[in-house]
């Protein structure tokens, strides 16, 4: 490590910036965060932001403490997160006065007055204020044992660099004022350190709440900073060689696909391929900046490169959805679904935060294909119920084919009984059942 920091500093002119994005089973365990290290030894020429996800299932435990339970429960679930952390840490750091370790207590300090210590009304702010902390963790974490091995870097935190409004675990970006801030702040300690850390997942309201961008959105974070860097690529770090024709989870025969268009590849995120997250994209290809997406296992492979030729893929791409609801909603005096039946329908999608998997609509019917949620679900249902006739159906598998023909069609059908398909030039959507 002391050749590769020897080599940087030698470097002059300026650096190509990179986005490196690491997400949570990158840097699980103490061995991954070394491998984190091990692969930005490999760019020493490169000033590289680094966006951490939380490490493991860490988002998921922290969820744990956003739904009701009792503080005994919430109180072990607080302390199975901390000495996972601690262990990591224990792992990566012989001397045990290192600065990691404090920090970490104030951290968690930090959280445990956010689950025991404040109230707040909105279940939405309350879930950002504590699901965000398992990125705030990782960085401290992955930062520090970068020092500790003389890789020189800085540590951001989101929150100063990520703008949104206050539209709580779904914000939208301010891409004006962020790049404001990037340019600001992030750009010069580039220039300066060559690494930057900072979290994906988060950004901060004008109220100077912490706002989440949804879901697994760190792979939308390191989008957004290569936008405002005007970076020359991104790069995804995944436990998977590339992106894949299809989920290894559903099939033994998967097929790397060596490039994509960012076309195919916002069709197969929208259509629910976890690969990448549906906002990445855009911003990508405002600018024209390719994404690559690699192996952390198998980091001198090439990945998958995505980018702006609009060459067709060579084989067919399937995207499975388990767990999905078909709902059928129809007038009660069985007139005709219209334009104000429509938009009322849309309303409440939007009212109760319920994203459309499929849709489709004949003369007096409007269908929906929706992940399940034991909280939204039954909300919608009761509100459509006032105006409408409602029908559903749960349990259901949702499997999607880009560039399908007739045998990918029956290769997925088998013993399943159809309850929707619905086709278009290149894409067809398949709701089902098992028999």
């Amino acid at each position: 490590m002391a050749e590769w920091f020897t080599l940087r500093k030698a470097i002059e002119g300026n650096k190509r910036m990179k986005v490196f994005k690491f997400g949570g089973a990158s840097v699980k365990d103490a061995a991954g965060v070394k491998n984190t290290a091990k692969i930005l030894g490999m760019f020493p020429k490169d000033a590289i932001v680094v966006v951490v996800s939380a490490m493991g299932k860490t988002t998921n435990a922290l969820e744990k403490l956003v739904k009701p339970a009792s503080e005994r429960e919430e109180r072990e679930t607080l302390s199975e997160i901390q000495k996972y952390h601690f262990h990591i840490a224990e792992e990566l750091f012989s001397d045990k006065s290192a600065l990691i370790f404090s920090a970490l207590e104030n951290l968690f300090d930090k959280l445990e007055k956010k689950v025991f210590g404040t109230t707040i009304e909105n279940s939405d702010e309350r879930y950002d204020q504590i699901v965000s902390m398992g990125e705030v963790f990782s960085t401290h974490i992955v930062s520090e044992y970068l020092a500790s091995q003389k890789i020189e870097n800085v540590l951001f935190h989101a929150i100063d660099l990520v703008c949104t409004n206050d539209n709580y675990r779904e914000g939208k970006v301010d891409f004006e004022a962020t790049e404001k801030n990037v340019k600001t702040l992030l750009e010069p300690a580039l220039k300066t350190k060559g690494i930057a850390i900072t979290q994906g997942f988060i950004g901060r309201t004008n109220n100077h709440k912490t706002c989440t961008l949804g879901r697994e959105g760190s792979d939308y974070t390191a989008a957004i900073l290569a936008y405002c860097l005007n970076a020359e690529s991104v790069t995804i770090w995944k436990d998977v060689p590339g992106v894949l024709n299809a989920d290894p989870k559903w099939f033994d025969d998967t097929i790397k696909i060596d490039h994509l268009s960012y076309q195919d590849a916002i069709e197969l995120s929208y259509y629910g391929a976890t690969v990448i997250h549906p906002k990445t994209i855009k911003p990508l290809q405002n600018k024209n900046i390719p994404l690559y997406v690699r192996s952390f296992i198998q980091p001198e492979a090439a990945g998958t490169r995505i980018d702006n030729d609009s060459t067709q893929l060579p084989v067919p791409c399937f995207i499975f959805k388990v767990n999905q609801v078909l709902v059928s909603v129809s007038p009660k005096d069985f007139s005709f679904i219209v334009e104000e039946s429509l938009s009322h329908i849309f309303d409440l999608l939007s009212q109760y935060k319920v994203k459309t998997n499929v849709i489709q609509n004949s003369a007096i019917n409007f269908s929906l294909c929706i992940d399940d949620d034991d909280e939204k679900v039954p909300a919608l249902l009761d509100a459509l119920r006032n105006d409408f006739r409602v029908l559903y159906n749960k349990n259901l598998e949702l499997v999607t084919i880009r560039y399908y023909d007739q045998a990918t069609i029956d290769r997925v059908c088998v013993n399943k009984k159809i309850l929707l398909e619905h086709k278009s030039r290149y894409t067809v959507q398949i709701v089902m059942q098992n028999k």
